[in-house]
């Protein structure tokens, strides 16, 4: 996998070093766990805190939107 450089919104999570997106979007899911952000009533969503919402754009996306979000902001 191409390693791709993060924008500055996502290199608060991941860091500002070039990742494949795989390493990125684990990242993000073990930023996600580690800070209990999945929603309890339904784990297939990720409740933004401050940092994921500048991300996001929102205050809740699904696990789906998360790969499409990530793609915006890789270069």
């Amino acid at each position: 996998m191409k390693a791709l450089t993060p924008s500055a919104i996502l290199a608060e999570i991941v860091g500002n070093k070039p990742l494949p997106r795989t390493a990125v979007v684990s990242k993000i899911w073990d930023y996600i766990k580690k800070n209990n952000l999945q929603n309890p009533k339904n784990k297939r969503n990720i409740l933004a805190d401050d940092k994921l919402a500048k991300l996001f754009g929102k205050k809740e996306v699904t696990m789906f939107e998360l790969a499409g979000i990530v793609g915006k902001h890789l270069s």
